[in-house]
């Protein structure tokens, strides 16, 4: 991967800076800081992915976004330039991003500590999902076959019969959040999703922090509304399926309370 990132950045021209890199999940992606010829600073990102895979939804998250959503209003770091090279059946993509002089609020998507955040951090982060939410795209980012399937399995309720519908972030957790400025990172997986999903994410990851989790309820009030329980189950389902594999076993407690609440205002 690291000689991988090299060519990519030769490709596009950009000086690597020295230290700091960032791998994603299991290795499938490498970033690390540069500077253009013009002296910019910049972000270079690499993922690779099997010839056959190189393709969809999360190859194609970060091109489509910044097509639908430019910078956010400051929000989004903005996609630069894009460079894709193969080798031996596998596909490496570079994207090249403005580079962030804010660092991640978690290194990890749990929140484990006071999150200190302002109000107007808030405020801006729901006037960003927001605007997101208004985006139309036919990208999905919650698939309905896997709400039909996983309510049952995992939350032992059934799905609901009416489903509101948005478009969401669908990765809105604290290792993608900036602060004190506002950034959100990683587009990957944006699309379609149930109402309220972006805001039972942050919540469900702020689990541990039981001030912050108020705050996310505080911030976002519709997390009350009906309307919005089904994008909190089908989160709640997500990570009661990864403690059925053996991750984020600290959230069991608090996500369990969670699912017993939300199983009692199931709709059906």
């Amino acid at each position: 991967m690291r000689t991988r990132h090299d060519h990519a950045a030769r490709a596009l021209a950009v000086t690597l800076g020295g230290g700091e890199e960032r791998w994603g999940w299991a290795g499938r992606t490498l970033g690390r800081p540069g500077v253009t010829g013009d002296g910019r600073r910049v972000w270079l990102r690499l993922v690779s992915a099997p010839a056959g895979k190189a393709s969809g939804k999360t190859w194609e998250g970060a091109t489509d976004a910044q097509q639908a959503f430019g910078d956010l209003h400051g929000h989004r770091p903005a996609l630069l330039a894009v460079h894709d090279e193969a080798e031996d059946g596998t596909v490496h993509r570079a994207e090249l991003s403005e580079h962030l002089d804010q660092d991640v609020i978690s290194d990890d998507p749990v929140l484990r500590v006071p999150d200190g955040l302002p109000a107007a951090w808030w405020t801006a982060l729901g006037s960003a999902l927001g605007t997101v939410a208004d985006v139309t795209t036919d990208r999905i980012a919650v698939r309905q076959e896997y709400i039909h399937r996983a309510l049952p399995e995992f939350l032992g309720v059934p799905a609901p019969d009416a489903i509101t519908w948005t478009t969401a972030h669908g990765d809105l957790h604290w290792a993608n959040l900036t602060a004190p400025g506002l950034r959100i990172l990683d587009w990957e997986g944006w699309g379609r999703a149930p109402y309220g999903y972006d805001q039972a994410t942050l919540y469900a990851y702020s689990l541990l922090r039981p001030a912050t989790a108020a705050r996310v309820r505080a911030a976002f009030p519709d997390l009350d509304a009906p309307q919005t329980w089904t994008g909190q189950a089908v989160i709640a389902a997500e990570l009661l399926q990864t403690l059925s594999r053996g991750d984020n076993h600290e959230l069991a407690g608090p996500l369990h309370e969670w699912a017993d609440r939300l199983r009692a205002r199931s709709p059906r």
